[in-house]
Parts: structure tokens; sequence; C-alpha cells
């Protein structure tokens, strides 16, 4: 049985339990979120997302 969850709603989780469990200061969180919204409009943003297909890539290859 396969499980596909989106990046965005994948590392919305991770900030909302790092915020709340680890203490992340909700400003760190906006200032990642801006760098997240910068670097997709910049110029390394097709480099950043064929690491992150590539990477996922090879992750659902991995058998159990």
């Amino acid at each position: 049985m396969g499980l596909s969850i989106s990046a965005v709603l994948l590392f919305t989780i991770i900030v909302v339990l790092l915020v709340r469990k680890s203490g992340l200061k909700v400003l760190h969180a906006i200032v990642c979120v801006l760098l997240g919204f910068y670097l997709a409009g910049s110029n390394m943003a097709p480099a950043i997302d064929d690491f992150s297909t590539g990477l996922s890539d090879m992750i659902s290859d991995i058998s159990f």
C-alpha cells in the first residue's frame, strides 16, 4: 500500500510540531517560510526541485 502526502503538508506539520514542542519561535517559523518563498522564485528553484524529486524517488523505491 502506497501513501502519498504533499511536501507542503508534511513541512507544515513539522513546523507546527516544532513551534509547539521544541521551542521554535513563531518569528523563526515565519522567517523560514519567507526564505522558502523567496527561494522558490530564485534561480536555484529548478535545482532544489530536481534534488527533492530525486530524493522522493529514492525513498519511494525503498522496499521493506
